[in-house]
């Protein structure tokens, strides 16, 4: 899944290529008459909302464009800003698309000269948006779990899709205190978990955890209650590290993901932990392999030496 870094790696593209552009036509093929879920009924997937989501969004210019933990806030004249959650193995690319009427779907132009689009990880397209310079935004989404709302510009951190997300970790106000202050309102959790929490600290996964986890010499199963005092300053310094790192090197492609030029990130060449299985530690002086373990329903890859265990 699409971490703060995928995510603010998108939001960087989309703020270089649609600012000031207008919307001028939409389409996607998975809005149904009914839907199985009810936290379906808001979203694009409910053909209801979807047609309304239409009408709000047609001849809009765009103003900005923002992130908020995993989602991203595309900001439209008026009052409306639309919110893309991309999930497990969605990614938004930016390029000139041509529809196949008796398809229904839409496909990379053969006038494109960026030929990343064509990356077969880039071929599941199920929403457009057409801009009046004549490009499309394609959402890409194999598993098609993906998120498309719309949401009142001024209740955008009070909506039930932003209400509960715990604090930005690159806040300037968020400091080492605050930090430990929101690990510890789940001091029985495991660190690895508990960093994942959404609605203790917002954008950290799977990959950024363990990486994390790694470089500040901690093991996943640790209470968090048991930590010295100076792993919280470790970690929090690592943390902010990694997730740099991976803006720095336009997110992790190890799977889905790909930037909105559709070429991958670079962050998987630099993992020291994440799917690392049986592989040496990287750690200087270190004798110590990468083991898998799973923590809370999800896999944590860490070093069987250096990462200490706190419980």
């Amino acid at each position: 899944m699409p971490e703060l870094p995928e995510v603010q790696t998108t939001v960087n593209g989309l703020k270089s290529t649609i600012t000031g552009l207008k919307i001028k036509g939409i389409w996607t093929d998975l809005a149904k008459d009914k839907v199985s879920r009810p936290d379906y009924l808001d979203t694009i997937k409910y053909l209801h909302f979807f047609n309304k989501f239409k009408k709000s969004v047609i001849d809009k210019k765009v103003i900005s464009i923002e992130r908020r933990a995993k989602n991203i806030l595309i900001n439209i004249e008026g009052e409306n800003t639309i919110l893309i959650h991309m999930k497990m193995t969605g990614h938004l690319l930016y390029g000139v698309y041509d529809y196949d009427k008796k398809k229904n779907a839409w496909f990379v132009s053969q006038s494109e000269t960026n030929h990343a689009l064509r990356d077969p990880y880039n071929r599941f397209v199920h929403f457009i948006f057409e801009f009046d310079n004549g490009k499309h935004l394609a959402f890409c989404d194999s598993r098609k779990f993906g998120k498309i709302t719309l949401l009142k510009t001024n209740e955008i951190h009070t909506s039930k899709h932003t209400k509960d997300l715990g604090p930005e970790i690159f806040e300037k106000s968020f400091d080492l205190k605050k930090f430990e202050a929101r690990l510890l309102k789940k001091p029985k959790g495991k660190i690895k978990t508990v960093l994942m929490d959404q609605s203790i600290i917002s954008g950290i996964g799977n990959i950024y955890s363990d990486e994390a986890l790694w470089l500040s010499g901690i093991h996943p199963n640790s209470t968090i209650e048991k930590l010295p005092k100076k792993d919280f300053s470790n970690l929090f310094s690592a943390t902010k590290n990694v997730l740099k790192k991976g803006i720095d090197f336009g997110g992790d492609s190890m799977s889905d993901y790909r930037r909105i030029d559709g070429t991958p990130g670079k962050f998987q060449n630099k993992h020291n932990a994440y799917r690392l299985i049986n592989k040496e530690c990287k750690k200087p002086n270190c004798k110590g392999v990468i083991i898998k373990e799973v923590i809370g329903g999800r896999s944590a890859h860490f070093c069987n030496k250096h990462q200490k265990l706190f419980i």
